[in-house]
């Protein structure tokens, strides 16, 4: 019987992350600005910026500076929020754009999804979320 070892996932996950950058190299993105629009496409072409380092995971710094890019390019346009919140919006160029090239890859991601049995959806999420809470807990613990 062949055992899995943690460095076969860190390596899958890897793998995964290096098919995303080819992707984003494809669309002439860097890897933060396709995940920024993926989230923004997500959520129906308009998104709370502090919503958007929540889901993606990227820095602050390197989410305002990525968005000034977008904006620069005509791709997004800020609106004002309320709060102090800023909602990163789709322009119209930034609707094309993504039209033609994220949500290609959405289709790709629920192509997958749906091959799969509802079974198999359901212990890849339970499983992905299992190691993703007892990373959280021994990074924060071991790591101090």
């Amino acid at each position: 019987m062949h055992h899995l070892k943690a460095g076969e996932y860190t390596y899958l996950a890897g793998e995964i992350n290096s098919l995303y950058h080819e992707a984003a190299v494809k669309m002439g993105v860097s890897d933060s600005v396709m995940n920024i629009l993926y989230v923004v496409c997500e959520k129906g072409n308009r998104c709370l910026q502090s919503e958007i380092s929540k889901l993606t995971g990227i820095s602050r710094q390197t989410i305002n500076s990525a968005i000034r890019k977008l904006e620069a390019d005509g791709i997004v346009y800020l609106e004002q929020g309320p709060g102090r919140n800023t909602i990163v919006c789709l322009s119209e160029k930034g609707r094309k754009f993504s039209s033609e090239k994220i949500y290609p890859l959405f289709e790709i991601e629920n192509q997958i999804w749906n091959e799969w049995t509802a079974e198999e959806q359901l212990q890849y999420l339970t499983l992905t979320k299992k190691y993703c809470d007892a990373l959280k807990k021994h990074m924060h613990t071991d790591f101090q």
